[in-house]
């Protein structure tokens, strides 16, 4: 009986640790889903690893200026889920972004989907997908 009641606590006490993880941040802390983006670029560096995937586009803003941009994706295994892998985006690679802009950063992006040279779209997983809507905010007609 003690053994079961131990085994028991061990496994609450590991749910409580993996909450935090789970719900590390919202969108809405960092992202402002009123700015969407689509940006055209060359893909300077690739980070895969958790809590989130990133990736570093080099643009041209509006006055033809290059700017590096960092988009935020989904965790590495979130986006294997998505058909991603590590080699789905590499160094020097041509691909168009749509997502969000951060509220505080002006290079810095939550990806929603990145379409490759070849046409390809993955899906980034943006954490804007777990949003739920803002309060007094139109409801989706079922």
């Amino acid at each position: 009986m003690r053994v079961k009641v131990a085994v028991l606590a061990g496994l609450a006490a590991l749910a409580l640790m993996a909450r935090p993880v789970i719900a590390h941040h919202s969108f809405a802390a960092e992202y402002d889903a009123n700015k969407p983006i689509t940006l055209k670029g060359t893909v300077s560096k690739v980070e895969w690893m958790n809590p989130h995937a990133r990736f570093y586009i080099d643009a041209k803003d509006d006055a033809g200026k290059i700017v590096n941009w960092d988009f935020e994706l989904a965790s590495p295994n979130g986006l294997m889920r998505r058909g991603w892998n590590r080699n789905s985006m590499k160094i020097g690679d041509t691909v168009t972004v749509t997502g969000h802009r951060a509220k505080n950063n002006p290079a810095v992006g939550n990806a929603s989907s990145v379409v490759l040279a070849d046409g390809k779209k993955l899906f980034a997983g943006s954490s804007i997908e777990n949003e739920a809507p803002a309060s007094g905010s139109a409801q989706p007609s079922q």
